[in-house]
Formats: C-alpha cells, structure tokens, sequence
C-alpha cells in the first residue's frame, strides 16, 4: 500500500532540471521549451523571484496558471519577452518610452503598455493594457529565445501565502504535483520588479521593487 502511494506521489511531482544560471546549457533549455511547446506549464528563476509559466498563446495552458494561482480571471498575468525589439511588437511603445526602457533592460522592471493586436485577450487587461518584462537572467532570455513566443510570467508564491521562494525546493514544495517542470537555476534573493506605467509616455510609478526608481522619477 504505501509503495503505491509513494508512487503515485513520484507521478505527481514535477521534474526538476538543473540549469546553470550563467551559461544555460543549450541542450537542457531545448527540452524545457519542447515541454512548453506542448502546453506544459513550469516554474523557473528570474532575476527578481521565481516565477511560473507557459506560452502565451496557448490558452488551455494560461488557464492552468489560474487555477494554480487561484488567480480572479479579471487580473491579466504579466509576461516576459526576449528585447526591447520584442516587446514592440506587444505593446506600444512611444519615443520617451523607447528611450527609457533601452537604458534600463534587461532589469528588473515590470512596463505597463497599451497592448497591440498581437496579444491574446486573456493576457490584458480591461483597458487592454499589458505588463511586459524583459528580465535579466541568463535562463530566461534563452528559454524566450529559443521559444520565439513570450512567456506568461507570474511569481510562484500562493496568493494566501507570502512567504519568500528562494530556490528549486522551495517551489516543488509549493507546486511540485501542480507544475510540469521545474528548472533549477539555484538560488533567488526575492524581491519583486519595480511596475512602472509608461501607457502615456510618461513614467507613472505603480509598484517600489527591485528596480532603480530613479530614472522613471
């Protein structure tokens, strides 16, 4: 009986993969983005927090993220794009803007634009506005370079529980039966993206993070 609960429990938990943080081995970010491909939701680490994610045109897998999440379906997910070339294409950006995010990533910022065509209604907001990162972490960027697609990005805490997720373990014990995959990328010092509105060209400070505040003051 209990080697067949043990087993189960073996079914259930998410594979962990350990990439190195500073130079991805290119055949280990292969086989994440092939499981993301498929639909596959995972956790990784960014340079802020560990975070969880999928595709985002693939809506089947964003709804999962909800449920994981216990997420109200009206609070759009940010995500994360491969350069400021990328996020163009997602959000509209103006000429002050341009010039600011150009100085200032990749980083640990969070931009809110107005949303272009390209972007899934289920990843914006009422207003049709999106959150877009351009992180810098070694793994991440080429997790959306290989997959070509922005990756949903969301923080891999429990909304009812803020307690700091620091490495691999601490999201396998949080979400190891909820998520696919889990890359090991060793450990995060916590500390979420400075959100920053750059909707009218100009820059409206919503959240204090990580992010230096003074070029958007």
């Amino acid at each position: 009986m209990w080697r067949h609960i043990q087993q189960e429990l073996v079914k259930r938990m998410a594979r962990i993969l350990e990439i190195n943080p500073y130079n991805p081995q290119p055949r280990l970010i292969s086989q994440a983005v092939e499981l993301i491909k498929k639909g596959g939701v995972i956790a990784y680490p960014t340079d802020t927090v560990y975070g969880i994610g999928c595709d985002i045109f693939n809506q089947k897998a964003i709804k999962r993220v909800y449920q994981i999440k216990k997420r109200p379906k009206h609070k759009p997910f940010s995500f994360m794009c491969s350069s400021l070339t990328n996020i163009s294409e997602y959000g509209h950006v103006g000429n002050t803007a341009y010039r600011m995010m150009r100085k200032n990533l990749p980083g640990a910022y969070t931009f809110v634009l107005s949303g272009t065509k390209l972007v899934p209604k289920i990843m914006q907001s009422k207003q049709k506005t999106v959150g877009i990162r351009v992180p810098d972490n070694a793994i991440c960027l080429a997790l959306l370079e290989e997959l070509g697609n922005p990756l949903l990005n969301t923080s891999a805490t429990r909304d009812e529980d803020e307690r700091m997720v620091c490495d691999a373990f601490d999201v396998e014990q949080l979400f190891g039966n909820l998520v696919d995959l889990i890359i090991d990328g060793g450990e995060v010092y916590p500390d979420p993206s400075s959100v920053i509105s750059l909707i009218d060209d100009e820059p409206e400070i919503l959240r204090e993070g990580k992010g230096d505040l003074q070029p958007f003051s």
